[in-house]
């Protein structure tokens, strides 16, 4: 009995030292999540409103606070602010560590760098210019 014991505790040993490395390198982006049973797809698919907004890490979350997008599973993408609006679509790009968008109304295409992707949060930054513009979304 003792011996079944020691093995039973030596495998399940074995298993988490097997399990934990793959946990690990999970994570994709630098802000998480860790582990997500919804794909990268499914999470940026959503309606999104700001939460933080930041140029060159300067808050200017209180000019954007009416601004939302929305990412649609088919590729579609749109934003709204006010009475301005535009649409386009987007892919991931980069291993998935990127957002290409295409065809909106103020740019040809732009490229977000995620840094965060979940299930109610969407971060990420563009760059426009020199000027690093940092967006902190949540689930609409």
């Amino acid at each position: 009995m003792k011996t079944l014991r020691s093995k039973l505790y030596g495998g399940i040993i074995l298993v988490a030292l097997l399990i934990v490395p793959f946990f690990q390198s999970c994570k994709k982006y630098p802000d998480g999540p860790g582990f997500s049973v919804r794909t990268r797809k499914e999470r940026v698919t959503n309606d999104w409103k700001v939460e933080n907004y930041k140029i060159n890490d300067r808050d200017f979350t209180s000019l954007v606070s009416a601004y939302t997008e929305s990412y649609t599973k088919n590729g579609g993408y749109a934003y709204f602010w006010g009475s301005a609006s535009g649409s386009g679509s987007w892919e991931f790009q980069n291993h998935d560590e990127e957002i290409k968008l295409t065809g909106t109304d103020d740019h040809a295409s732009r490229r977000l760098y995620i840094l965060k992707l979940e299930e109610k949060q969407f971060w990420y930054y563009y760059m426009d210019g020199s000027d690093r513009c940092e967006l902190h979304l949540i689930e609409q």
